[in-house]
């Protein structure tokens, strides 16, 4: 598979040649991805700001009907999609299916209903005195959602199905044109997206895809004199130049960045109910997800309990190719990546922490596999408690009471999605209302995809997901009139 850019509707040959894209699992070559030039990447920049006007004119029931075919055409071709993210994320069969393509279809459908959502909320009318604007009157007003014009769209490595939907359909709802910028290491699925978007009847320069291995990409994507705002996922080291980028050109910013869920096991909780949430991060994507219960803060009385069914939940987690059956943890993205993480499982053993692990560390001698471990023993102090890792990787910490567990939880630069298992529901909500961080899951680790999606402090900028990412590409205008 060798892909060429997509630029104002067309395929471009890429000006700095082709990169290889690695099959986490066994190190062979997927396919070559395009690098682009800075100059191909203003080009995508101007095209969607030249296809901008037709776009945001078109009537909403006709890019639901585009959203809606997209929806069906990559529903038609689920399974090759399915493979191939597979092969260039890492993620199990099950995962890729249901979780990355499986979403992707969910979400392009989803913002087809929502191209149709009003856009106008009527406000009370207003008595204004007769002054100097004029004579006494009644004035009517009306807020309307307009669109907020080119959006570049830069996606994480993680999700490669799922997070440009999430970015690109919402968009698109809203009459707003995209330069979709992948993250390096598994581009290939979204130029498959792309082409869906292409046979579904997207004008040309509506959707733009570029690409690179290098920043340069990114940054040319993100600085564009056509771009009029920035929708990320990713690190928050990222997140922090973008957030600098788009503070000095005054562009809108939606950045989803990183997290350090908190779990917060209280003494009356459901363990088993616990340890199936919490292994979750063992084994959804390996890891690499930043809304993954990593941070275990449990109470004292249950504390030795919970760790003893973590450790014998480790025990069940088949760590291999992820394209067989059995298959619960795969690979993580790269050798660099899987490098990361176990320097963090020694820097936890060099802090104090116990370490558990169970699983193998590769297959064959090939892929970047990492064990699932587990560390007991931690102080909120460490590093490996406060860093954000992204792997298979859960410490544990204790607690004595409900005000220390929830200082502890608070005591992070992160606030993404914490999560309180008790069984108390009344104080469960109430220990949710304390704790500084866009999400909580109560007793679960399930999402409601019509619930704001975003994080408190180093975790991000803006709200997306259901009828918000509607607003959040989309700008306020105030329409005012003599009654």
């Amino acid at each position: 598979m060798r892909e060429r850019l997509f630029v104002g509707g067309e395929w471009v040959e890429p000006e700095r040649g082709h990169y290889e894209v690695v099959d986490p699992a066994t190190e062979e070559v997927v396919g070559l991805a395009p690098e682009a030039s800075p100059r191909q990447v203003e080009e995508a920049a101007s095209a969607a700001r030249e296809a901008l006007g037709a776009w945001s004119a078109t009537r909403p029931e006709e890019r639901a009907a585009v959203l809606d075919r997209a929806a069906d055409l990559i529903a038609r071709d689920a399974e090759a999609h399915t493979r191939l993210a597979r092969a260039e994320s890492g993620a199990t069969t099950g995962t890729a299916r249901a979780m990355q393509v499986g979403v992707a279809v969910a979400r392009f459908r989803r913002y087809a209903r929502g191209a149709l959502e009003p856009v106008e909320e009527p406000l009370p009318p207003q008595v204004a005195g007769a002054g100097p604007m004029g004579p006494a009157s009644v004035l009517g007003a009306v807020a309307v959602r307009r669109p907020v014009g080119v959006v570049t769209c830069v996606t994480s490595y993680n999700n490669p199905w799922a997070n440009p939907a999430g970015k690109i359909a919402p968009a698109l709802a809203m009459g707003n044109t995209v330069v979709v910028k992948p993250a390096p290491q598994d581009p290939l699925s979204v130029y498959a997206m792309a082409r869906a978007l292409r046979e579904a009847g997207v004008p040309a320069g509506v959707v733009n895809v570029v690409t690179g291995s290098g920043a340069d990409v990114g940054e040319a994507a993100v600085g564009s004199r056509h771009v009029d705002m920035v929708s990320f996922t990713g690190s928050t080291a990222v997140g922090r130049r973008i957030g600098e980028v788009c503070g000095r050109e005054v562009k809108r910013q939606l950045l989803e960045l990183g997290g350090k869920g908190a779990a917060l096991v209280f003494d009356d909780a459901d363990l088993d109910a616990a340890v199936r949430g919490i292994g979750t991060t063992f084994s959804f994507y390996s890891g690499q997800i930043c809304t993954a219960p990593t941070r275990v803060l449990v109470q004292r009385g249950v504390h030795d309990r919970l760790v003893e069914k973590l450790t014998a939940h480790l025990r069940r987690m088949t760590v291999g190719d992820p394209s067989a059956p059995g298959t619960v943890v795969g690979p993580v993205i790269s050798a660099a990546h899987r490098d990361r993480v176990e320097a963090y499982v020694e820097l936890g053993r060099a802090e104090g922490a116990r370490v558990i692990r169970h699983g193998s560390s590769g297959v064959d001698g090939k892929g970047f596999y990492v064990a699932p471990a587990l560390l007991t023993g931690c102080g909120n102090g460490m590093r490996v408690v406060r860093e954000e890792i992204f792997g298979p990787v859960v410490v544990v910490v204790p607690f004595d009471g409900e005000e220390e567990g929830v200082a502890l939880a608070n005591d992070s630069d992160y606030g993404l999605i914490d999560y309180v298992w008790s069984g108390d529901v009344a104080r469960a909500f109430r220990v949710a209302g304390l704790l500084r961080a866009g999400g909580v899951g109560v007793n679960t680790v399930g999402r409601n995809m019509e619930a704001p999606f975003g994080g408190f402090k180093k975790s991000g900028v803006g709200r997306d997901v259901g009828s918000y990412a509607l607003h959040a590409y989309s700008e306020l205008q105030a329409v005012v009139w003599p009654g």
